[in-house]
């Protein structure tokens, strides 16, 4: 679901960042009312939608897809700070790993710093308040991660399917992402709908539970707080990331310019690599596709998951040391 760069034409992309800025300005000013020792829980927030977007799972059509997160965060800490902990997720993987791309930041944060912890948020509370009991909210937070996640990745599609009618050289042929609405939805969809939309409901159910029982203070005011428990969730996810290896491919719309021209879609291969795609701009990542130079690929893999999950929970964590101490306003 991450759009890497040149799939989207700078029209698109200044278009999408314009639309995130309220959003994040509203996100931020929402967030200063937290206490500040409820900041940490932002960076657990993000290293959780960190890593599960690692694990990686095979799905029809031969390609890749992955769980998000955000409907869980949303549900912990509201929408407005579950936008700032996945769009702070976006941007580590986005500089450091080159996963999604720097200047289609704005159209990945808002099919899943916006649209998913938002709607999912909606759509776990619509069905709360009409459905009572523990499993009517396991059914209520299910079904609004698998909605939201659904509706995220047809936001990516239709950001895709729009480049060949918006954005075409002189000859006809598409400068961007090649695949039109009907493609680009379907692709996907499917994926998400049939494979990485249930991966979301048990990640995001069972995290809850988790959370729930072992730190209900993370989720209730008031309660007993065992937060160490859930550090231990995510050392024992950091562990398990090189799982994220084992399924084949990529996922879909994340080609290298270099391999889009021979990816089959619809029995036919596109033989070229359209031009803006090419030429455009490409950021070598320091530790690109979560590897590291002269370490097998599933140690690379696994010291990512350390790094990243531990620059995210540090960043927070600082945010609401200076934030106690007067040091900084959020």
């Amino acid at each position: 679901m991450h759009i890497p760069d040149n799939y989207l034409s700078p029209a698109t992309c200044a278009v999408m960042v314009a639309a995130m800025v309220p959003v994040w300005t509203v996100s931020v000013r929402q967030v200063k009312i937290l206490p500040s020792s409820k900041i940490p829980m932002l960076g657990i927030g993000a290293a959780f939608s960190f890593l599960i977007m690692m694990f990686n799972v095979p799905v029809p059509g031969g390609t890749t897809a992955h769980a998000l997160g955000g409907t869980l965060m949303a549900v912990l800490l509201g929408p407005w700070a579950a936008c700032i902990a996945v769009s702070v997720a976006l941007l580590i993987q986005a500089l450091l790993f080159g996963d999604g791309g720097v200047l289609a930041y704005g159209a990945n944060c808002f099919n899943m710093a916006f649209v998913t912890p938002f709607l999912g948020y909606f759509i776990y509370t619509f069905c709360r308040t009409r459905f009572r009991g523990r499993r009517a909210g396991l059914f209520s937070l299910g079904l609004a991660a698998y909605l939201a996640l659904a509706m995220a990745g047809l936001c990516a599609g239709i950001e895709l399917g729009l480049q060949p009618a918006i954005a075409r050289d002189a000859t006809g042929l598409p400068l961007y992402c090649p695949y039109p609405l009907l493609i680009s939805i379907t692709a996907m969809l499917v994926p998400l709908l049939t494979v990485a939309g249930f991966v979301e409901v048990l990640f995001t159910v069972g995290v809850h539970s988790f959370i729930a029982r072992v730190s209900p203070g993370s989720v209730y005011q008031g309660a007993k707080d065992r937060i160490h428990l859930v550090y231990g969730l995510l050392v024992a996810l950091m562990c398990l990331s090189p799982l994220g290896l084992l399924a084949p491919g990529s996922a879909w719309g994340e080609w290298k310019p270099e391999a889009i021209k021979d990816v089959v879609v619809g029995g036919h291969s596109l033989d070229f690599v359209p031009s803006g795609l090419a030429r455009g701009f490409h950021l070598r990542a320091a530790f690109s596709d979560y590897g590291m130079p002269g370490l097998p690929e599933w140690l690379g893999y696994l010291l990512s998951a350390v790094a990243g999950g531990a620059i995210l929970i540090i960043v927070f964590k600082l945010i609401g040391l200076l934030k106690r101490q007067g040091a900084v306003k959020i």
